[in-house]
């Protein structure tokens, strides 16, 4: 069994969550997630980083938030981060751009709520990775723990660039798999009870 599923993790700020198959029947089924704030605590809170949003396009959504140029000088990806207040955008993005309004993750990434880091990617400038996920997924003091240790729903894995911003969502869920050498066709139903 991975040394992830044996005990609570008491921190998994920047590392991804990687779905098991016991959620595939839930709406994070094969999700890879971005842990951006976890404490035993507080709970944790995370963006999806492997759905991809067809609507509203990048353009669309800068021109209802009023941001210019419009067609903007730069794009990035457009996601759905996940559940809780789908309506509410985050840019998460390399740590080479922050705002005051910036949560920084860890060293190489930061999460920005404002409308600032779009109007600098409009422009063509800000930070050299970024991402606009659209809502979050979050998790009540424990539950998250609870998940990972009785539920086995999660596994986790070192996040990297190319899961994080990368373009291609489809592989994501099993290039996550393979950070940590776990092959989707050798999972069981529900992990650690094989």
């Amino acid at each position: 069994m991975p040394s992830s599923l044996s005990a609570p993790p008491s921190d998994l700020t920047g590392q991804l969550l990687i779905a098991s198959p016991s959620l595939s029947e839930s709406d994070f089924a094969q999700s890879v997630v971005y842990i951006c704030a976890h404490s035993l605590e507080d709970g944790a809170m995370g963006l999806v980083v492997n759905r991809r949003v067809s609507q509203p396009n990048l353009d669309d959504l800068l021109e209802q938030l009023n941001i210019e140029p419009n067609p903007p000088q730069r794009r990035i990806n457009l996601c759905a981060g996940g559940p809780v207040d789908p309506t509410r955008g985050f840019v998460l993005h390399s740590s080479d751009w922050n705002s005051e309004s910036s949560l920084r993750v860890d060293d190489h990434v930061c999460l920005t709520a404002s409308l600032d880091v779009l109007r600098e990617i409009a422009a063509g400038d800000g930070p050299k990775h970024a991402l606009l996920a659209l809502g979050h997924a979050a998790w009540e003091a424990g539950q998250l723990e609870e998940e990972i240790v009785r539920g086995n729903a999660w596994l986790s894995a070192p996040a990297n660039d190319a899961l994080i911003f990368g373009h291609d969502y489809a592989p994501k869920w099993r290039r996550a798999l393979a950070t940590i050498n776990m092959d989707p066709l050798t999972l069981p139903d529900v992990v650690g009870h094989a």
